[in-house]
């Protein structure tokens, strides 16, 4: 039974050193991968390196031609606004300000207007009680007349002095 067991324990062995090998193997294989990887990544670079600047100068000019329009219909824009503010400000009605300064000019024309009143008053000669005496328009000259004369039926005419 020895023999046997012999045999199972150096088949057990063999199979844990044979599983044992081929994890060895599956790390080197690996380690070649990586190297190799890596090597093809050391040539690889520079066409990649210029693939991607070539689509970066692409994306670039597109994104300035996309800021440039940008720009140019921002200013349109702005311009627009400005006019229009323009307008407003010429073409508002009055501010309150305005307004204001204008109810006070009223203000102080009404007192005067008050304070003439009343001095009308005092004197005597109240606006609705006094009369007015107008000089008659002077008459305008009566233009000249033709008179008829019993002398040999010609006609004369005279001025009235």
């Amino acid at each position: 039974m020895s023999d046997e067991k012999s045999k199972v324990t150096d088949k057990a062995g063999e199979i844990a050193k044979n599983i044992w090998l081929a994890g060895v193997g599956a790390y080197g294989k690996a380690v070649e991968d990586a190297q190799g990887r890596l090597e093809k990544a050391g040539v690889e670079p520079p066409k990649l390196f210029k693939e991607l600047v070539k689509a970066g100068t692409a994306l670039e000019d597109e994104a300035r031609g996309a800021l440039e329009s940008t720009v140019s219909a921002r200013s349109s824009v702005e311009e627009r606004i400005n006019r229009v503010r323009e307008n407003f400000h010429n073409q508002r009605p009055a501010r309150i300000e305005d307004l204001q300064a204008l109810h006070k000019k009223v203000d102080q024309l009404s007192r005067k207007v008050d304070r003439l009143a009343k001095a009308l008053a005092d004197q005597g000669t109240a606006p609705s009680t006094r009369k007015t005496t107008r000089k008659a328009p002077a008459r305008k000259k009566a233009p000249a007349r033709k008179k008829t004369t019993s002398r040999g039926g010609s006609t004369t005419t005279r001025r009235k002095t």
